[in-house]
Parts: structure tokens; C-alpha cells; sequence
């Protein structure tokens, strides 16, 4: 690929190591990129309450694109530019759909407030029998009709105790095309956003507006909610810890995050000095 004009890059299990880190090396190697001139967007499941602590960590961060493509988040201005809402009818149907293809479920929707930190009580709110997949558990609890009170750039269902593949065979039939189904957490977590709305489309519309299309792109993902975003990029690069449906659309798989796996990409295009480890990938 030629020099890419734009990076995108998941968050969890692809830019951060397993301790939520951003290692000097990968933080170099995107800082390189965009003091070469190069564009550079975070792409993540992620509320923009959970971006400033990545941010923090590398010193070129501005724009991330949250929720799964549906808002995007200005980090240096702590401000919300843009999202995309899925109705309270909609979150009404899915809720009642979820409820009776998976019995025993919980729900939560996350909202989108200006800025990541206003309203932080109301952004989140869940079910009293949701269980949260993270160990921080900042939901609200609420009763249902409350939590379908208001549009919400995503719905999530909880299942502990079944795959989140498995929800999705069971879910999927029930809500058809009324909305995107995916999910970037194995263990019984299924995130709905608005039909239509996914990484690809919001990373499309930001590499827009820029004058940049899929062929300037190089996107890093690990898991199934980075499917469309790797197939739309012009190179579209699995970790090394990839889920196999990832792998199987990648251009190229690189080291896992546990191994500077975007860096070792990114430094093909270095300025001279740096170490060039193309061959130290493989090809899918």
C-alpha cells in the first residue's frame, strides 16, 4: 500500500495493550505519522467518557469515532460534532425482541450527551438485571419504560452464560434490518445501533470530509464490530489476536497487541531511521 493519508485504529484489544496501555512504541509510531502530515481517528465501541484516558496517552489524538461509528467526539475540545440516534420506537421494538429471544436478558442504551462528561449519570443506564461485562459499572438503573424515554446511539443486550455469537444467531432473525447488530466482547454482549451505522460508515464520512477516500486508509481492528471498517479501508489490517471472522476479511494480519502489532505497520512508512518491519507480518 501506498503511504496511507489516514489511520484508524480500534481502541481495546488492537492500540492498547492488555494492561489499557498505549506502549512508547506504538505512541511513537502514530505520533510519526501525523507529524509527517498524516491523518489520525480513534475507532471504537467506546462512549466518549472512556476516550480521554487513550487520549491522554498519545499526543495526536483529536477525533474518535465512538459507539461503533455512531458519534463522533472531538477529544482536545471535549465535544460531541456529530451522532446517530436509533428512536425510541426502535429501542422499544429491540428491547421486546431481545426479551423474547433471549429470556432472561438485560438491556441498556448508551446516550450521548455535548461533551463526555456532561450528564454522566444519565449517559448510561441499564435494567436493575443488567450485568455489566467490564468490572467499572458506571450504569444507572432505571426501570424499562424510563430507559426507552429517549433515542440512543446504541442498545446493548447482556446474556452471561451464552457467546455473543450465540446471541447474534438468536437475536438476528427477530430484529432483521431495524437495526446493526455486532458486538466486540465475546462473553454475551450483543450492541445494536442504528440500521445502517457502523465503523465503516462514520470512518467513510470523517475520511470525507478530509477529501480522502478508502484507498488513503489503513484501519486496525480485533474484533467482529471492525468487520466492515476493515473490508471498506484500502488496507484493512487484523491483530495478531484477531477473532477468526476478522481474520478471514483482512488484507494482512499483524503482531497482536501485545507485540506493537500496529506499529510494527505503521513503521513501513517511518522516516528513515526507524526500523522497517514489514517482513515481520505475515499476509493473511
Amino acid at each position: 500500500m501506498q503511504v496511507p493519508r489516514l489511520v484508524a485504529t480500534d481502541v481495546d484489544g488492537t492500540l492498547l495493550d492488555p494492561q489499557l496501555q498505549v506502549t512508547p512504541r506504538t505512541a511513537r509510531a502514530v505520533d510519526d505519522h501525523v507529524a509527517a502530515g498524516g491523518r489520525f481517528v480513534l475507532v471504537t465501541g467506546r462512549p466518549p467518557r472512556w476516550i480521554p484516558p487513550v487520549a491522554t496517552q498519545l499526543g495526536s489524538v483529536r477525533l474518535a469515532l465512538c459507539a461503533n461509528g455512531a458519534v463522533l467526539y472531538d477529544a482536545v475540545a471535549d465535544r460531541v460534532l456529530w451522532a446517530r440516534e436509533i428512536d425510541r420506537d426502535t429501542l422499544a421494538f429491540i428491547a421486546d425482541a431481545a426479551h423474547r429471544a433471549l429470556p432472561g436478558c438485560g438491556i441498556a442504551v448508551e446516550r450521548v450527551a455535548t461533551g463526555a462528561f456532561d450528564d454522566v449519570d444519565g449517559q448510561f443506564l441499564a435494567e436493575p438485571g443488567y450485568s455489566h461485562a467490564w468490572e467499572d459499572d458506571d450504569s444507572g438503573r432505571t426501570d424499562r419504560a424510563e430507559l426507552l424515554s429517549r433515542p440512543a446511539v446504541k442498545l446493548l443486550v447482556r446474556m452471561p452464560g451464552m457467546t455473543s455469537e450465540e446471541m447474534v444467531a438468536a437475536l438476528g432473525p427477530a430484529v432483521g434490518d431495524a437495526v446493526d447488530l455486532t458486538f466486540s466482547h465475546p462473553g454475551g454482549l450483543v450492541e445494536a445501533s442504528s440500521p445502517g451505522i457502523t465503523k465503516a460508515t462514520g470512518l467513510a464520512e470523517v475520511a470525507g470530509a478530509d477529501g480522502l477516500d478508502a484507498s488513503d486508509v489503513v484501519a486496525f481492528g480485533d474484533m467482529p464490530n471492525d468487520i466492515e471498517m476493515l473490508r471498506w479501508a484500502g488496507h484493512g489490517v487484523a491483530m495478531g489476536n484477531a477473532h477468526p471472522a476478522l481474520i478471514a476479511v483482512a488484507d494482512e494480519v499483524t503482531a497482536p497487541n501485545t507485540d506493537d502489532g500496529v506499529a510494527r505497520v505503521l513503521e513501513r512508512w517511518a522516516p528513515s531511521g526507524l526500523p522497517d518491519t514489514a517482513a515481520e507480518t505475515r499476509r493473511a
